[in-house]
């Protein structure tokens, strides 16, 4: 199934972001456009996790960003929003994530809602939930 929504992510150290997002995460590199003079900075990249699709960049300076006021967590001084990933098991999820060096700061747990799921920051604060509840699943 192709996603109509893609997060899109701003990271101060985006090549960093694009290993650990892999690493602890489980995403893959679709396409990754860095500076031909510095590959540290990041254009623009596309991570996939199955069929779902993330998009991240260096922060640069753009008309985008100013008019969006697209800013850091760091910046912001807390994330302002959060993703939610489903995964079949996570418990597993979490025990990858952590030893990668996400800081779980919501352990695995069942939900009330259904399902079982925990919560995470990636080393620049962005805040990730991963949970085998499926909001598209039939009530």
């Amino acid at each position: 199934m192709r996603h109509e929504l893609i997060p899109n992510l701003r990271y101060a150290d985006a090549a960093r972001a694009i290993d650990f997002l892999c690493d602890a995460f489980g995403f893959t590199r679709h396409a990754v456009f860095a500076d031909d003079e510095n590959p540290a900075i990041i254009h623009h990249a596309q991570l996939l996790w199955e069929d779902r699709m993330i998009m991240l960049s260096s922060v640069l300076d753009s008309p985008f960003v100013h008019g969006g006021r697209i800013t850091t967590v760091a910046q912001a001084g807390g994330a302002t929003m959060s993703l939610y990933l489903i995964v079949a098991d996570v418990d597993a999820h979490a025990d990858r994530a952590r030893a990668a060096g996400a800081e779980i700061f919501l352990e695995p747990v069942d939900q009330d809602y259904g399902g079982r799921g925990y919560s995470a920051r990636d080393f620049e604060g962005n805040v990730w939930s991963f949970g085998s509840y499926d909001p598209w699943a039939a009530a």
